[in-house]
């Protein structure tokens, strides 16, 4: 097996070891960033969710009641306001999902799953935590999931929700009398839920790691081709010069041109060395041949 394909299956295989483990380290970080890049931009939206229910709230609602409209007028109700506003969002940014989930809501839309359920028990267990993140199972598969509590701190929001009795005449008649009462002031009555599917940062991770792979492998022919001509003028060329010229004196062609040495490495040494050994060995070879002829011409 000649020496330069023994050097390039050590590059070979160096080099599916290091794609291999990049692969697998990159897959792992470049996963973890892209889930991180999600539950951001998911708690961004979450953020702009809260901002639209304070404004309806402090600004919409005041000015709306000020008319004193007889009908219910739906807008002045912060949830509305905020999924109405994040599903006209939705159409650019269709793989997030926000639903305001609540224990006992006035709109039956808005009525917890036992999961969201367990979330609302999660922060009226925990009444310091403010977040919680974290991975669902579902049939269609797993879902990134940011949610905060709705922790009713407003007293102004039991006007609605203490009893029926006290309740809007228009609210009773839109959305009766069963739904969203009883609420308790400083309780946790829902949460703010974002989903994303797990697929979309599985997708921008794999896009990065394919592009990543791709520049790795052009990196390395890039590499594998310089160190090809590396090795074929530096040592092959040389090596193969010596050769020919070792295997033309064993076959009595002392007369050869000696190597030309360039340079002060390893292959300049041999080339110094194979050239002092061809010089005494011509002279050598000279000798034997004069002390011939000398013999030769006393015998005659």
């Amino acid at each position: 097996m000649s020496l330069r394909i023994k050097f390039n299956l050590v590059m070979l295989l160096t080099f599916a070891i290091g794609v291999g483990l990049a692969w697998f380290s990159s897959k792992t970080i470049l996963e973890e960033n892209a889930q991180m890049e999600v539950l951001q931009n998911a708690d961004i939206m979450m953020e702009m969710a809260k901002s639209i229910r304070a404004y309806t709230v402090n600004e919409v609602k005041p000015i709306i009641e000020a008319g004193e409209h007889a009908e219910f007028i739906k807008q002045t109700v912060p949830a509305y306001a905020a999924t109405t506003n994040f599903d006209s969002l939705r159409k650019r940014f269709p793989e997030y999902t926000y639903q305001e989930a609540t224990v006992n809501p006035t709109n039956p839309v808005h009525r917890a799953t036992d999961w969201e359920r367990g979330i609302i028990d999660y922060f009226s267990s925990n009444p310091s935590v403010t977040e919680h993140s974290g991975i669902k199972e579902t049939a269609t598969g797993k879902l990134l999931y940011i949610s905060h509590p709705f922790r009713l701190t407003n007293p102004a929001c039991l006007a609605c929700h203490s009893t029926p009795d006290a309740a809007p005449a228009s609210m009773i008649e839109l959305y009766g009398r069963e739904n969203g009462f009883g609420w308790q002031l400083n309780s946790v009555i829902g949460a703010q839920i974002v989903y994303v599917p797990m697929s979309l940062p599985l997708q921008r991770a794999q896009g990065a790691l394919n592009i990543f792979i791709v520049y790795l492998v052009g990196i390395f022919v890039f590499v594998w081709l310089l160190l090809n001509l590396l090795l074929h003028f530096v040592v092959i060329k040389p090596v193969k010069e010596v050769a020919e010229k070792a295997d033309a004196i064993s076959k009595g062609q002392i007369d050869v041109p000696e190597f030309e040495v360039k340079g002060k490495g390893e292959i300049a040494t041999m080339a110094m060395s194979f050239n002092r050994m061809h010089r005494s060995l011509a002279s050598a070879v000279r000798m034997i041949k004069q002390q011939r002829k000398q013999q030769a011409t006393k015998r005659n």
